[in-house]
């Protein structure tokens, strides 16, 4: 029997691995459009700290789902999924390959696994007992509460990501479960795609953190500072606002008011950066239908040969989806 499944490449991985020079490779290759599934390049004036691409890079090959909305806006990965879902659909009615890339794991999946949320109420009352809590005592004292509840949930979530660790607790009081039982009995529908998922990682892990600290430094050398600034002084980063709490963006905040120097804030942008890679590390090895690539295996000994290595996996992989 024929596959009827939309077929969508997605490229994975930790931040800095080098997703996005390969993705966009494989859009050239195949006739492909790249949908971001980063849950901050979706932020308008957030350049620098996340590592957009390049205005050059997408006039050549459409991007999509990129400076999508303000930074101080509410986002979720329901109302991810639901513009990925159109953007895959009108990618594939235009005859081009849809290929996904980022590395926020929630959001891939969201799409992917045909994920279906739910409806879930809110308490704004100890949404705000809970955001008084954290100005008071501290992001790390409140994500402490998190991980006293539900402390999977809480491997997954950074503590600056105020806004997700204020969610997670919401749904222990609302729902009488943790967010990782909630989560499991989400309704799981039949994906509509056929996936072949790429993930990108380092035999040496010193390899990977080497090239999260010069990405760190060319931030700061075309202008994460002053991207920063503006904004802040635009009023996108209060604490309370997920934009508030990206990594490279809170850092620098505490640089700002004065709280530390340049080279702290640089170095613990580093650090929870080196931080964020190992979770989503942790996040994509669940996934056992992930192809793995490894840049500096000694079997590839420049960019061309990684390439030609995911062209195989992708062949092979739509030969067998040909034959389902």
């Amino acid at each position: 029997m024929m596959n009827s499944k939309i077929p969508v490449i997605a490229v994975a991985g930790p931040t800095a691995s080098g997703k996005s020079a390969l993705a966009l490779r494989l859009c050239h290759d195949y006739n492909g459009e790249l949908i971001s599934c980063d849950s901050m390049q979706i932020y308008k004036g957030m350049d620098i700290g996340t590592a957009k691409p390049s205005l050059r890079e997408r006039s050549e090959i459409p991007h999509h789902l990129i400076d999508i909305c303000e930074p101080n806006t509410d986002f979720s990965a329901a109302a991810f999924a639901e513009l990925a879902t159109q953007a895959i659909a009108d990618v594939y009615a235009r005859g081009k390959m849809p290929i996904l890339c980022g590395g926020t794991g929630l959001y891939l999946d969201s799409v992917l696994k045909g994920v279906d949320f739910g409806e879930m109420d809110s308490d704004p009352s100890y949404r705000a007992e809970l955001l008084a809590f954290a100005e008071k005592e501290g992001t790390q004292a409140l994500h402490d509460r998190l991980t006293a509840v539900d402390p999977e949930a809480a491997q997954a979530i950074h503590p600056n990501n105020v806004k997700r660790v204020v969610r997670a607790l919401e749904i222990c009081r609302l729902s009488g479960m943790t967010k990782t039982e909630w989560d499991k009995k989400a309704v799981k529908n039949e994906s509509p795609y056929s996936a072949c998922i790429l993930a990108l990682d380092y035999r040496n892990r010193e390899n990977l953190y080497a090239r999260i600290h010069m990405r760190v430094d060319e931030m700061f050398a075309t202008g994460l500072e002053q991207e920063v600034r503006d904004l802040w002084n635009a009023g996108y980063l209060s604490p309370n606002t997920t934009a508030g709490g990206a990594i490279g963006y809170k850092e620098l905040l505490g640089y700002l008011r004065g709280e530390m120097t340049k080279k702290e804030a640089a170095d613990a942008i580093k650090t929870a950066t080196r931080h964020y890679a190992k979770r989503q590390l942790t996040w994509f090895r669940r996934n056992p239908d992930i192809h793995w690539l490894y840049p500096d295996d000694e079997r590839y000994e420049d960019s061309d040969q990684l390439v030609s290595a995911a062209h195989a996996i992708i062949d092979i992989h739509a030969v067998n989806a040909r034959n389902t």
